[in-house]
């Protein structure tokens, strides 16, 4: 539950500060002088509400802000309004690949007074220079020579980490505004809060250490309220974070179901071999010890999936992994409906046989959209999806999927794997719950019960809490852990049992 903070923000699980429905009005009456003046900068689209108040917040912060609004309630649209504003400027967008042409489609459709150029062109009055990250770490010198009026670092949890060479870029470009953009602005540890604040607001929450000392430890470690508060109140003038149930009550609902699914003989085997393979042979200490832990969960969260998968094995498929079969019913019964379906993993080789699967027993030719795609083979899947062309399913790479794509005729959500930080999965799932989606989403998560699926589920119930709110990832738990312990949590429980 979140805490209020002086009846106007609140802290919300990712540590991110959100605005009341109170003060969301209030900041909506204020907003109200903007309809005229972004009319007339050649804004083509309508704002709703909570986006105009979103552009006047921006405006109000001097420098520069954290865009982080709930995934899907037109981040993007609001970052473009907020350069029609300054006018009489060249401005910077810095983005991963994969949505590097969306951004460009986006401005092109809803801002007849900017023209979207690549990082060859000339900058000029009223374009928007569209890069990436890669360009960034490969050509800092392009982007750095100049001052720009807006620059716009979308999907910004991407250069989170001060310690990069991309970050490092990042803050020696000049601009009059800095923009960050994310869906979440804390994935893994408060510390990528502080990173999104020093990159738009150099100074604004102290040195790195104080903000840890301050913060990360009292919130992270003893869960402190009175943290928590102070957290809130020092980034209320940094980060703007309104969450789909505040702004748009209109959208349809979201359910979320558990799928607990059988191990067979087969993973049984499978899995109880791995765990004696590596505590047999001791996982090491130090780094060594690192990699073996990992490669130990790697393996074991394959073996939920499909013994195909960890054997690297093209079939036969069915009846040999309890998760995999019920998937298939689940399919089976969707694709006589004709209702849009998002299948995700994690593993391109689980995707691989997913669809290979789907040609088998349906004739259909399901694409897989992953991060290997060119630009243009991924948007044609998209398109065709969207458009009813294309088989009502679709395969998708979890962390492909993080970026820019609206996948809305999707109205089932399937999560076949487990990533280790809900945040992740969420972002997945609002592909299909976001703006422009007219129907019910229902979400299913599958899990091989008994196994380290039921921990990393109870592991995501933990840090959707206030007290754990910005834990680092689940794997990272798990490396702390003594031989003992961490066996004690990987072993089948009782669900598993012969």
């Amino acid at each position: 539950m979140p805490l209020p903070v002086a009846g106007h923000c609140a802290l919300t699980p990712d540590g991110a500060h959100v605005l009341t429905a109170e003060a969301t009005t209030d900041r909506l009456r204020s907003a109200l002088t903007l309809t005229d003046s972004l009319a007339v900068a050649g804004l083509t689209a309508t704002l709703r509400g909570y986006q105009l108040a979103g552009v006047q917040w921006l405006l109000d912060r001097d420098g520069g802000a954290v865009l982080a609004d709930d995934m899907g309630l037109g981040k993007t649209l609001q970052a473009i309004a907020l350069m029609l504003c300054h006018p009489k400027a060249a401005h910077l967008v810095i983005c991963p690949t994969s949505v590097s042409a969306n951004w460009a489609r986006e401005i092109a459709r809803h801002a007849s007074g900017l023209r979207a150029v690549g990082d060859h062109d000339e900058a000029a009055l009223g374009t928007v220079t569209v890069t990436t990250y890669a360009r960034l770490r490969r050509d800092p010198d392009r982007l750095t020579g100049r001052l720009w009026g807006v620059v716009a670092f979308d999907e910004a949890q991407q250069i989170k980490n001060p310690r990069t060479l991309a970050y490092r870029t990042a803050k020696t470009i000049s601009a009059h505004y800095r923009l960050a953009i994310t869906g979440t602005p804390v994935e893994n540890q408060l510390g990528d809060l502080w990173a999104l604040g020093d990159l738009v607001r150099p100074g604004l929450l102290g040195t790195r250490r104080r903000f840890r000392d301050r913060y990360i430890v009292p919130i992270q470690r003893r869960g402190s309220p009175t943290a928590a508060h102070r957290l809130a109140a020092h980034t209320r003038d940094l980060v703007l974070r309104r969450t789909k149930t505040e702004v748009a009550p209109e959208l349809p609902a979201r359910h979320v179901i558990d799928v607990a699914c059988a191990i067979t003989s087969e993973q049984r085997r499978l899995y109880e071999a791995a765990l004696a393979e590596a505590f047999d042979t001791g996982l090491g200490a130090g780094s060594a010890r690192r990699t073996s832990v990992l490669a130990l969960l790697t393996r074991l969260k394959q073996v939920c999936n499909h013994p195909a998968q960890v054997l690297g094995q093209d079939g036969p498929l069915t009846e040999r992994s309890g998760k995999f079969d019920r998937l298939a019913d689940m399919l089976d019964e969707i694709i006589d409906t004709g209702a849009g379906c998002l299948v995700f993993t994690q593993y391109t080789a689980m995707g691989r046989l997913l669809t290979a699967d789907l040609a088998d027993r349906h004739g259909l030719a399901v694409p897989f959209l992953h991060g290997g795609l060119r630009p243009a083979n991924r948007d044609r899947i998209v398109d065709e999806f969207q458009s009813g062309k294309g088989p009502n399913v679709l395969v998708v790479s979890l962390r492909a999927a993080g970026f820019g794509l609206n996948l809305t005729r999707a109205t089932s959500v399937i999560h076949y794997d487990r990533w280790w930080n809900p945040a992740v999965e969420d972002q997945a799932s609002d592909r299909a719950h976001r703006i422009g989606q007219n129907q019910p989403v229902t979400i299913y998560t599958l899990r091989t019960a008994g196994t380290i699926e039921d921990h990393i589920a109870t592991m995501h119930e933990r840090k959707r809490g206030l007290a754990d709110a910005a834990l680092t990832g689940g794997e990272a738990d798990l490396l702390a852990l003594g031989d003992e312990e961490l066996y004690g949590i990987l072993r089948l429980g009782p669900e598993a049992a012969r």
